[in-house]
């Protein structure tokens, strides 16, 4: 017989368990929900994932087929600062059971912190947003040049040609400069990486051009999409400092917060969906998942324990919905389809003019 004495292996036991009794819980209140709607099968939903175009390490087409794999009904994906693989997920949707859900992940700084807007249901053609994202791009190969400098400053040749080889199609991050530090024998491992060179206050970080988050909320919802506040629990922000960043998205129009991340203990899921109630948020969430990358992280899964349901999806739906038409308010419009359609009641009008 094994006995476990180390009190750390007790208490992850302790909140598996209390995760898990909690998980089984919020399953069985969605199952019976479901039933009364008509006995339809549980779906489950992944909001934030990462391909190859950005730092996770499966294209688009894969994520798409496990995702099937998986059993998920729909995935966002929310490549850094880039849409340019949506066209190409949005394509192996076609022939799958999945529904792509075009997105983003934008970096944004607040008060010296990295704040990251998630945005959901976008229209990926949009010339407002994509130009945006062409400014942000130049930003990071800015960067990244001087980061291959610093790197060469203190005997690691890194160039940046070199890493446009590398990572031909992804918008380069600090994440491929790990990649490539450990496939190289200088850090044993991503972590090493970030510890000893990349990141705030290290040998070669550089800060990039700094973007409010009001800014990427305006952008998202001038691409018709929802702007979400990414795993707020990861800024590890004080009282003051949390309400202070909530204050500010809020004035800015952000729609939702992410309440159900991979990472999360069950009392920061509680914690943000409280934050959620109290500022009339929508509820998002997803597993954030980046391939091996993140290695213990899983499509749809997490860390094991995560699950997002389908009626979250349909909610951040309705409300992006609100921004894909510039006549929305008028009473003349209907909405058939919640995301794609609007119908005009012309008699109406008619009657009106006369």
């Amino acid at each position: 017989m094994i006995y476990i004495n180390n009190k750390t292996m007790h208490l992850y036991v302790l909140w598996v368990i209390i995760h898990l009794k909690y998980q089984i819980h919020f399953n069985l209140r969605c199952a019976k929900k479901q039933r009364k709607n008509g006995g339809l099968r549980m779906k489950k939903v992944d909001l934030h994932v990462h391909s190859t175009y950005s730092d996770g390490t499966n294209t688009p087409k894969e994520l798409i087929k496990l995702a099937e794999n998986e059993g998920l009904s729909a995935i966002a994906l929310t490549d850094h600062d880039t849409l340019d693989g949506i066209p190409d997920a949005l394509d192996a949707a076609k022939n799958s059971s999945v529904e792509l859900i075009p997105g983003v992940e934008l970096s944004t700084n607040f008060n010296n912190t990295e704040v990251h807007i998630v945005g959901l249901f976008l229209d990926h053609n949009n010339k407002q947003i994509n130009d945006y994202l062409k400014h942000q791009r130049q930003s990071r190969i800015d960067r990244n040049i001087q980061m291959c400098q610093k790197f060469c400053d203190i005997g690691i040749n890194i160039t940046y040609d070199k890493m446009c080889e590398l990572y031909p199609d992804a918008v380069i991050t600090r994440a491929h400069f790990a990649d490539y530090l450990v496939k190289n024998k200088y850090t044993g491992d991503r972590n090493e990486a970030f510890d000893r060179y990349l990141s705030p206050g290290k040998p070669c970080f550089v800060n990039r051009h700094k973007v409010d988050p009001e800014e990427a909320v305006a952008v998202i919802h001038k691409a018709h999409g929802a702007a979400i506040l990414a795993h707020p629990v990861l800024y590890h922000l004080g009282k003051d400092q949390m309400n202070a960043l909530l204050e500010h998205v809020c004035s800015a129009g952000i729609d939702g917060i992410e309440a159900i991340y991979s990472t999360y203990k069950p009392a920061d899921e509680r914690y943000i969906r409280k934050i959620a109630t109290e500022h009339k948020l929508l509820i998002s969430g997803g597993s954030d998942y980046h391939g091996a990358n993140k290695p213990n992280i899983k499509l749809g899964r997490g860390l094991g324990h995560l699950f997002v349901h389908y009626e979250v999806l349909e909610k951040l739906s309705e409300k992006a919905s609100e921004y894909e038409h510039p006549y929305k308010q008028d009473p003349y419009f209907q909405v058939a389809d919640k995301r794609l359609a609007f119908v005009y009641n012309l008699e109406d009008v008619k009657l009106k003019i006369q």
